[in-house]
This record gives structure tokens, C-alpha cells and sequence, in this order.
């Protein structure tokens, strides 16, 4: 597909830079984390799913064809994980915060932070408490900014489908808040743990490559971001 920022990169570690793979790790790992999230309420349980999904992909990597974007591609398979991770547990999802998520930067005013962290989680249960197939078209179209299109294709529903799975959550969101939800961050997977996750991967993808690394690291592009 033309116009795939994650092109060259796919296509370099195709030829061999598997290091470069951490790039794709790296600029996904936000995504993916909400995307889980929107499934698995377990935070090792979403690390697994997430460690999965990338080693699934970099597996079938030659088999990807480009008539999708990465990015969806990639979404999709975590999908996969997080529902088969569901299904052999074959058990209810536990509301789980991450009391540590939501950590304010630098803020003066101690009461401002307390009150934005407060709202975060009241949101957070909010956005837990939804019908499974409303949250994931949610957390993607509303978290994620994916497109309509590109939220029916990764889910695999209509367009129209999707369309009407966000009007009602946002209606459930409504009637739980009782107000229009703010926009502040929610879910968020950078940090200590995006680098936590993002070796442990590129030490299974050595392996997987059937060589060492020898310790060398991917250049990041220059204005690099991962996706927030």
C-alpha cells in the first residue's frame, strides 16, 4: 500500500535489519497498549498480549503483503491475542487501575494533580464498564484517532457498523459522567515500561532471526515520536 509511513523500515528489516524492527516496537507500543487495554483489564496480561502480538508479526513479516496499512495489520493481530489471551481464561476481566498510571509532570499545584488523576481513573472505569465491542471502537476511533474506515477494517465490522458503536458508547460514557468527558490522557505506555517491553522483544526477535544483535541498537529516525 502507497503512502505507509512504516514502508521502508518493513521492508529493510524484511532484508535482514531485523534491529531496525524496534523502530516499528517503539512507534506502536502506545497503540497497542490502549488497543489491549480496551480488552484486558490485567496489566502483565496486556504486556503479554502486546510481546505477543510483535513477535507474531515479525514472524509473518514475510508474508505481509501491504494491502493494508502496518499499523492496521499489526492492530489486528493484537487483537487476535487479547481475544484468544480472553478465551483461554474463560473468565470475567477484573477492574484492575494502575494506581501509579496518570503520574503528573511537574505540577505546581499538587491539588490540580490529584484532581486530574482522581478524574482519570473515574474515567477510566467509565471506559472499563463498557460492552466490550463499544470500548475497543472507542479506545480506536476516540483514544487512537483512527479513522472510520481504518477502525472497520481492524475490527472487521462496517463502517456504519463502527459509526454506530461509538455513538453508543459515548452515550453510555454520557449517562455514567453526566457531563462530556475532558480530554486528558488516558492509557498511557511510555517510559520505563515502553523500554521494558521493547527489549524484551528485540531479544526474541534475535532469537527468532536466528542471529545476534551484539547489542546493537536502531537509529531512530530524526523527529522521531511514538505514537500518544
Amino acid at each position: 500500500m502507497t503512502g505507509d509511513p512504516d514502508t521502508q523500515i518493513v521492508e529493510r528489516v524484511r532484508d535482514g535489519e531485523t534491529f531496525l524492527y524496534e523502530v516499528l516496537v517503539r512507534r506502536y507500543n502506545q497503540r497497542l497498549y490502549r488497543v489491549a487495554r480496551a480488552f484486558l483489564h490485567d496489566e502483565a496480561e496486556v504486556e503479554d498480549v502486546m510481546q505477543e502480538a510483535y513477535l507474531k508479526a515479525f514472524a509473518a513479516l514475510p508474508r505481509f503483503q501491504g494491502k493494508a496499512l502496518f499499523s492496521t495489520w499489526l492492530t489486528r493481530i493484537l487483537i487476535n491475542c487479547a481475544l484468544a489471551s480472553l478465551r483461554s481464561r474463560s473468565r470475567q476481566a477484573e477492574v484492575a487501575l494502575d494506581s501509579a498510571h496518570g503520574r503528573a509532570a511537574e505540577e505546581d499545584d499538587r491539588e490540580l494533580a490529584l484532581a486530574q488523576e482522581q478524574m482519570g481513573r473515574i474515567i477510566r472505569r467509565a471506559i472499563d464498564a463498557l460492552p466490550p465491542s463499544y470500548r475497543v471502537v472507542f479506545v480506536l476511533r476516540e483514544l487512537e484517532h483512527m479513522s472510520v474506515a481504518e477502525t472497520a477494517a481492524v475490527l472487521a465490522i462496517s463502517p456504519s457498523n463502527a459509526k454506530v458503536r461509538l455513538h453508543r458508547a459515548k452515550r453510555l460514557l454520557r449517562e455514567g459522567l453526566r457531563r462530556q468527558i475532558p480530554h486528558i490522557s488516558l492509557y498511557i505506555f511510555l517510559g520505563d515500561r515502553c523500554d521494558a517491553l521493547t527489549k524484551r522483544v528485540m531479544e526474541k526477535v534475535a532469537v527468532l532471526s536466528g542471529r545476534r544483535q551484539n547489542h546493537r541498537r536502531a537509529v531512530l529516525p530524526s523527529g522521531f515520536q511514538p505514537e500518544v
